[in-house]
């Protein structure tokens, strides 16, 4: 995909999407490859942050959820990221976390199949995805359980006990990325409903949530969606499904008349219904002006160059000798979302001596040092620097000084 007869310096003059990296706060003397887990700060959502805080809330202090509409934010917010997850208006709210989402979803899910007692996931999906199917079998009792299937097999491995498959669309770790499209139908054939987790999908490549047919979907606003630390998270729900869809955590801002302090729950009959309690509005707010860094450009055209990033990163990779230290966790290029996960057994220190170099990505346990490729604001440039350093880190073994060697908190 890259001919290395291309400098980096030819391949960022032919970048179509150059320009966006001027729409990020980027600390100098940095190269981010980490956008998969935090992306940066957007310039529209610093000035945004001052705004919501400084004039809606300063100036207009409870005035403001009418007149500056924060009322209804999780809407516009949810059909924005709509428009990037392939899902028409209506269907994606914004609100809570990941977690809690998923403990609406799986349990509504449930109640729409009641004759079946079993959720299906991966055993590598990510642990909080596993740890709420754990907490509500513990709720519900034995009568439900949770089932394990392999994700090189996953559609050989569906049968018609399983309610629903819960499945993240690209792996946390090893950047697997499952066939959307193709498990779906296979789970439908099955009467199967489907859940699909995408915070490592959201904002990197095109998604295709209505194409697909899927029933639901979670994902976080903090990664490629650069909502910021903690940002609020969303839910898809099929509108096929919105009337028989009910999920229980029926907080006020879900009721189909939230002023009218009714004492008895009436569940809105939209998307609407997955709302608790108050959203978070400073949040929510900078995130709904971070999403407009999406304004002018294509998820092809982001999905485009951020393969050509990763396959230059294994051309220089190669050239430098560094692949010789490492094995490749990932699987082919067309088979992965927007990272690369490389294998070593001193992955963290390597990682942590790597940022001490100005490059930041991330470490995942037991052995992966993680990429995040994030075409808006990263250039070709900065991969041909990021290898060069990561070479001579790994040539001089500077990873085995024990600053690098102490773990921290968050890993």
């Amino acid at each position: 995909m890259i001919n290395k007869v291309f400098s980096a310096e030819q391949l960022d003059d032919k970048d179509p999407l150059a320009h966006k990296a001027g729409a990020f706060s980027l600390p100098d003397n940095t190269i981010y490859l980490d956008g998969n887990s935090l992306g940066p700060l957007p310039k529209s959502a610093e000035k945004r942050a001052v705004e919501v805080v400084q004039e809606q809330w300063g100036q207009g202090l409870i005035t403001s959820w009418n007149k500056h509409q924060w009322i209804s934010l999780p809407q516009q917010v949810g059909d924005k990221i709509g428009e990037l997850i392939g899902a028409q208006q209506g269907q994606v709210i914004c609100c809570d976390s990941i977690s809690i989402n998923l403990f609406k979803v799986l349990s509504a899910a449930l109640k729409m199949n009641p004759r079946r007692k079993v959720i299906a996931t991966t055993r590598d999906n990510f642990p909080t995805d596993i740890y709420m199917v754990q907490g509500l079998l513990d709720l519900l009792g034995e009568e439900y359980s949770i089932r394990y299937v392999d994700e090189a097999s996953i559609s050989s491995q569906l049968t018609d006990d399983i309610a629903v498959l819960m499945l993240t669309q690209v792996n946390f770790r090893s950047g697997l990325k499952l066939d959307m499209k193709g498990i779906t139908e296979q789970a439908h054939a099955k009467g199967i409903l489907t859940l699909w987790d995408l915070a490592h999908s959201a904002g990197a490549f095109p998604v295709c949530l209505d194409d697909c047919n899927v029933d639901f979907a979670v994902g976080c606003s903090y990664k490629y969606l650069n909502g910021g630390p903690g940002a609020p998270a969303f839910i898809y729900v099929a509108r096929r499904h919105q009337d028989s869809y009910q999920q229980p955590l029926s907080g006020w801002m879900g009721h189909s008349a939230p002023f009218s302090f009714s004492p008895d729950y009436a569940p809105d009959s939209s998307v609407k219904q997955n709302l608790c309690g108050t959203p978070g509005v400073i949040g929510m707010s900078i995130l709904d002006a971070a999403l407009d860094v999406f304004d002018d450009v294509s998820l092809k055209a982001i999905d485009e160059k951020s393969k050509k990033l990763q396959a230059f990163f294994i051309a220089e990779a190669k050239r430098a000798g560094v692949l010789e230290h490492f094995g490749v966790a990932s699987p082919p290029i067309n088979c992965r979302g927007s990272q690369l996960a490389l294998a070593h057994d001193e992955a963290y220190a390597i990682c942590q001596a790597w940022i001490a170099e100005g490059v930041i990505a991330d470490f995942r346990a037991p052995n992966i040092l993680r990429i995040g490729f994030a075409p808006l604001y990263l250039s070709f440039a900065d991969v041909e620097k990021a290898v060069t350093r990561l070479a001579i880190i790994m040539n001089e073994k500077r990873y085995e000084n024990a600053t690098f060697q102490q773990r921290q908190s968050v890993t």
